[in-house]
């Protein structure tokens, strides 16, 4: 009879390493699944932060916001004050600028102004001529930009618009009066171009 043979003879020594392996229990994986259970079980009991907070402090926290929101919209309404300001001056220095170049083109202008008065006096501006036509439209031109004349016989002297050249004792005079205009004035809107000189009638002593 023949011996019988044991049913892992023949099999090769790589397969049963391999089943033996398979029946195993995995030491390193159930080490780390023991140590988890452990530390989960018996692990120090700490207490977790609450997101409940107490009726002080939340009053406490609503005030802090409250203030937070206040200060922003004071900073963007004094933001807002500001840049409107600037803007304002910004305007203002623009409108100083162009009224100041133009009181200095027309400033330069008045000595033609001043001829073409003269020549009207002496009778050289004849109706329909040239000369006359020109300063017509010269005149009205300025008129239109603002400018007018300062200093006329018989209205009271003012230092800011007039420049007495010589002073009148005049019998009867209450008041210092313009006498006579040698030499006639300009402004422009509200700026002087050029003050009036004048003789002053003041009273007699």
């Amino acid at each position: 009879m023949a011996d019988e043979k044991n049913p892992e003879e023949g099999v090769p020594e790589e397969r049963l390493q391999h089943e033996q392996l398979q029946r195993e229990p995995h030491s390193e994986d159930g080490d780390t699944t023991d140590a988890e259970e452990l530390i989960a079980a018996e692990g120090p009991d700490v207490e977790q932060p609450s997101d409940d907070l107490s009726s002080e402090d939340r009053a406490l926290l609503d005030e802090a916001e409250r203030d937070l929101v206040t200060e922003y919209r004071e900073r963007a309404a004094r933001a807002e004050a500001e840049l409107v300001n600037f803007r304002m001056r910004v305007e203002r220095d623009r409108a100083a600028n162009r009224e100041a170049v133009v009181a200095d083109v027309v400033r330069s202008l008045l000595p033609v102004i001043d001829d073409l008065d003269l020549a009207e006096k002496h009778g050289d501006l004849v109706e329909g001529s040239a000369v006359a036509l020109i300063a017509e439209k010269l005149r009205g031109t300025f008129e239109r930009m603002g400018l007018r004349r300062v200093g006329e016989q018989g209205e009271v002297f003012d230092p800011n618009f007039h420049d007495a050249i010589a002073q009148l004792p005049t019998p009867g005079a209450t008041e210092q009066t313009v006498a006579d205009v040698v030499q006639v004035g300009f402004a422009l809107g509200d700026r002087l171009l050029r003050a009036a000189k004048v003789a002053v009638a003041v009273p007699a002593e």
